[in-house]
């Protein structure tokens, strides 16, 4: 897998962060209908797409139809680790235990259903992103160690524990993984969590990179906004 480090600037880009979506298939949809992407935008999801919700397989196909319309920067979770782990035949058990039952079920209990574009999206997630201001992981990043150095288990793996320094790069690091409540994302000291439990009656979080905003959606259809991460700091 390649890893993604873009600092350029695009005019009139914009440029959203995807929380955790385990499947929320509804959630999703709302989001992006608020995005109104254009070719010129930029999509960062934070993985975990799959497992634990009620439609990986329509998630995987919303992800698709993102990519043909902006760019589209998929990062490899824990939860895309295992699941590729499974197809290939490897601690199959586990993964079924840990969300992959659901994931199964939504291809019909087979998992020879997987279509060839779904695989290849898989396939092509990558590490982080970097951009400009932001530094986009799923889980954690290991203290003192490059971004290109970085272990998968501090990548996919590592919970936050709420003591993480700042980047020494001044980048805020945006992430996922460790579940943070039902409600606003975890900001401070740098960092932003932006797993809200979308599966569990939760919300999917979305940040406007450009704006600061945080956008919310429930599997309901439920929406929220107009809240902004400085208003989170203070």
């Amino acid at each position: 897998m390649e890893m993604v480090a873009l600092t350029g600037t695009m005019e009139n880009r914009q440029r959203f962060v995807i929380g955790d979506i385990h499947g929320c298939t509804r959630a999703l949809e709302v989001l992006v209908d608020r995005m109104n992407l254009t070719p010129n935008d930029l999509v960062v999801v934070l993985g975990d797409a799959v497992d634990r919700g009620p439609d990986t397989r329509k998630v995987l196909e919303q992800l698709i139809e993102i990519g043909k319309t902006c760019e589209l920067v998929y990062i490899l979770g824990n939860h895309e680790e295992m699941m590729l782990e499974a197809i290939s035949g490897r601690n199959v058990d586990e993964w079924l235990h840990y969300g992959g039952s659901a994931t199964l079920a939504s291809y019909h209990g087979d998992l020879n259903n997987i279509p060839d574009e779904h695989l290849a999206l898989m396939n092509s997630a990558v590490k982080y992103y970097e951009g400009p201001t932001e530094i986009c992981i799923h889980a954690n990043l290991e203290p003192g160690v490059e971004l290109h150095r970085q272990r998968s288990r501090w990548l996919r793996w590592k919970k936050l524990t709420g003591r993480e320094f700042p980047h020494p790069s001044g980048k805020r690091v945006i992430c996922g993984h460790s579940g943070v409540g039902y409600g606003a994302p975890a900001v401070g000291n740098g960092w932003i969590c932006l797993d809200t439990m979308a599966y569990g009656g939760g919300l999917l979080s979305c940040m406007n990179l450009e704006s600061g905003e945080i956008m919310q959606a429930r599997q309901t259809g439920e929406f929220r906004g107009g809240v902004f991460v400085h208003e989170l700091e203070a």
